[in-house]
């Protein structure tokens, strides 16, 4: 459904290390700088992109807004977490653990980036 999810930052290297870490406990390869300064993580599901905002205006978090990634078990999401709070995260909402919705059984872990951006690492398992 999606191509690509693309968030702001005025610190670019602090995101980036936030990035690599959080995005690499998933298994994707540390992102790369373009000649922009863009940061692009590629995945075969779509492109994961940090920039500064083109405008010059300062960067600011989507109020209401969450960025999901893609964990292959729950081991997956929480080594996520983890990595994310060692790299400059800031961990919130309830624990990394399952949560029952109208979607199913789901095993969330929510942070919230250098950038004040919020984002979680989701598990779907198995019916």
């Amino acid at each position: 459904m999606f191509s690509h999810v693309m968030l702001g930052t005025d610190d670019i290297d602090a995101s980036k290390a936030f990035y690599d870490a959080t995005l690499g406990a998933l298994g994707i390869k540390p992102g790369r700088a373009d000649d922009k300064g863009r940061v692009i993580y590629m995945h075969p599901a779509g492109l994961f992109l940090l920039t500064k905002p083109i405008d010059g205006a300062p960067a600011c978090h989507a109020n209401g807004g969450t960025v999901g990634f893609a964990a292959a078990s729950p081991e997956a999401a929480d080594a996520w977490h983890a990595a994310g709070v060692a790299a400059g995260g800031t961990a919130i909402e309830d624990a990394p653990g399952y949560r029952s919705n109208a979607f199913g059984k789901l095993y969330l872990a929510y942070l919230r980036d250098p950038a004040g951006n919020k984002v979680c690492a989701m598990h779907r398992p198995a019916a």
